[in-house]
């Protein structure tokens, strides 16, 4: 009996040992199933914060290469670009800088004068852009291939309808802005309305005989065009018959614009096909003058943009036209002052408010006008001088 005993109690110490032993295992594999689990989450984590840096660097080694394409896709500039011009030269270097860091050096003449320099530069061209408003004589520099051709600017896209149609077919130029070279301008002290002309073709009345005036074709870059739109309009033996008949009545024929506006204010002549930026001044310093818009439209005179074909400055020449029709460019240009009495040439500006609204514009065809220009202007010296 005690020997059943003792075996019993010798088994039972037994079981005790191997239920400990199991325990002991048991916990040791937890304790490796969990210290392998940290780990695997340690090495999860690590790869987690590489991938991250990784990508972070990659975003940075990206910006740093864009940055690096974009630095190397714009232009250097060594030099300005030289620009000829003859309007809104005290504003649009500042305001070319500052939309784009280039510098530009300005070159202001009248049509004349800017067209001569052209000229007398044909061997070595000095100028990268011409900017005036002398359409017909732009664009017989491209008869020569003075001018790049075949090309156009992003903002082309935005051109009015009017403005579309000016662009030739060789794109060697783009108009800017388009303004009245000539509306009627009468002394309301001399004239009432009632007596004062309506139409160009008033102006052949017997009434007004000594009473009008104007710039010179040849000389006033505004004034040419005027001419043409009449040679064009009616043809042009009809043309220069209508403008003999107004020697014939006394017309007197001043260099430029503003000789004819001291000739009005002086009281040399009570009547002018003035260009509108100096009849609108005329308004707006007091004298005693009103303007009328014939509702046949006045004749337009285009400015236009336009790249010498030796430019070493291509792409910032680009630039710049493309920066002229933009609409806030246009839009500061209108609100600069004296010069910005003009039709203009992209959408999305807002004219002068007391330019009147509904102002009628019309120009001569540019192949016209191009291709008569120096038999006009030679006609228009020799009537001058009789």
């Amino acid at each position: 009996m005690k020997k059943k005993k003792l075996i019993a109690m010798l088994t039972a110490a037994a079981m005790v040992l191997s239920l400990a032993a199991c325990g002991n295992t048991n916990n040791q594999e937890n304790k490796a199933a969990a210290n392998i689990s940290t780990a695997a989450s340690g090495e999860s984590a690590q790869e987690s914060t590489e991938s991250k840096e990784s990508v972070a660097n990659d975003t940075k080694d990206a910006t740093a290469d864009d940055s690096a394409a974009d630095a190397a896709e714009k232009p250097v500039q060594t030099k300005p670009l030289v620009v000829y011009l003859n309007d809104f030269d005290a504003v649009i270097g500042d305001m070319f800088k500052e939309a784009t860091g280039y510098d530009v050096e300005v070159v202001v003449g009248n049509g004349a004068e800017t067209m001569s320099r052209i000229a007398a530069e044909k061997g070595n061209p000095q100028w990268d852009v011409v900017w005036i408003d002398s359409m017909y004589d732009v664009y017989n520099l491209s008869a020569d291939g003075e001018l790049v051709t075949d090309w156009e600017p992003e903002n082309a896209a935005n051109l009015t309808g009017f403005s579309k149609d000016l662009v030739p077919d060789n794109k060697c130029m783009y108009p800017t802005d388009i303004h009245a070279a000539g509306v009627l301008v009468y002394r309301n002290d001399v004239w009432s309305e009632a007596d004062a002309p309506k139409t160009f073709d008033d102006l052949t009345d017997a009434k007004y005989k000594d009473a009008v005036g104007m710039a010179d074709p040849g000389v006033a870059a505004p004034a040419y065009p005027l001419a043409a739109y009449f040679m064009d309009k009616k043809g042009l033996d009809a043309g220069k018959e209508y403008f003999t008949t107004l020697f014939d009545n006394g017309l007197k024929v001043f260099p430029k614009n503003p000789q004819v506006v001291q000739a009005l204010a002086g009281g040399d002549i009570s009547i002018a096909m003035l260009q509108e930026t100096n009849a609108y001044d005329m308004v707006a310093s007091g004298e005693p003058v009103s303007i009328i818009w014939p509702e046949e439209g006045a004749p337009g005179s285009t400015r236009v943009a336009a790249i010498s074909s030796s430019t070493e400055q291509l792409e910032i020449a680009k630039i710049f036209v493309n920066f002229l029709l933009d609409a806030k460019t246009q839009q500061q240009l209108v609100d600069t002052g004296d010069e910005g009495y003009f039709e203009p040439s992209v959408e999305g500006v807002t004219l002068k408010a007391e330019r009147d609204a509904n102002a009628i514009l019309a120009v001569a065809d540019e192949v016209f006008g191009a291709e008569n220009e120096a038999d006009i202007k030679a006609w228009f010296a020799d009537m001058s001088a009789k």
